[in-house]
């Protein structure tokens, strides 16, 4: 049995979803690292659970934009360092 999504084969359909949510969209990681610093630090700078800053330095999920420019204050670095940038 095939199964489609608006004609489209089922598996390209997760293999593209998939596909999107692997790509990386911050540097927090690294900049935590840079900075000597852990996500456990981070989490109670923001106020947020250790899980949670886990999920955003694997990019699993991307931090809110206002929590992103409060990051940014606290590692005292431009939000633009937290970004990964678009290669052309």
């Amino acid at each position: 049995m095939h199964f489609t999504y608006y004609n489209i084969p089922i598996t390209f359909v997760a293999a593209s979803y998939s596909a999107l949510f692997m790509q990386k969209y911050n540097r927090l990681k690294a900049v935590l690292a840079d900075k000597g610093r852990t996500s456990k630090w981070l989490a109670d700078q923001v106020s947020r659970s250790k899980a949670t800053v886990s999920r955003w330095c694997s990019n699993q999920i991307q931090p809110p934009l206002e929590v992103l420019f409060k990051i940014a204050e606290i590692l005292e670095v431009d939000v633009c360092e937290l970004l990964v940038k678009e290669k052309k």
